[in-house]
């Protein structure tokens, strides 16, 4: 059995947004019934020198899409950071989840092999082939922002678990 790039970054991607969104969801719940102010929680940060709740979920919502659609040869879309509400950070994952699919599955599948290169942060560059792009440095990506969120929600306090995190049923 062989895999695509599609076949792999959907499963993955469509995983760990149903987590972060259950994460969430307990998260809003929580913040409201200690009366705590949303804005506390998107704020929080566990090291003074770490992205906030409301980053972590902005880059593992923005970074998988901008990466697939790279791949893709798609038209970059563009986010508008502009959530202040855990329903807004509900919305970004939906349209996050939606730019995903809505991208063409033979362009994504093509040619896995075939260098691409791609912004890496402070002004650099990487090239990888385009599957070692999406195992390599998408979904790692994904993981450690939605590990990120995850977390913080623990250290606020939210009675999440690994199975909120990995969206499986209880």
């Amino acid at each position: 059995m062989s895999f695509t790039i599609s076949s792999i970054a959907f499963a993955a991607i469509d995983q760990m947004y149903a987590g972060m969104e259950a994460v969430l969801k307990k998260g809003a719940a929580a913040a409201r019934a200690k009366g705590v102010e949303e804005e506390t929680f998107l704020n929080w940060r566990i090291a003074p020198d770490m992205f906030p709740l409301a980053r972590q979920i902005r880059i593992a919502t923005e970074l998988p899409v901008r990466g697939l659609t790279r791949i893709a040869g798609a038209d970059m879309p563009s986010f508008a950071d502009d959530e202040v509400t855990f329903d807004q950070f509900l919305g970004r994952i939906e349209k996050a989840r939606k730019l995903v699919h809505a991208l063409d599955i033979a362009a994504l599948d093509a040619d896995p092999d075939a260098s691409i290169t791609f912004p890496a942060g402070a002004g650099k560059e990487m090239t990888l082939p385009r599957s070692a792009y999406l195992q390599n440095f998408i979904l790692p990506n994904l993981y450690f922002h939605a590990s990120a969120t995850y977390l913080l929600m623990r250290q606020l306090g939210v009675e999440v678990g690994k199975r909120d995190y990995l969206a499986v049923p209880a």
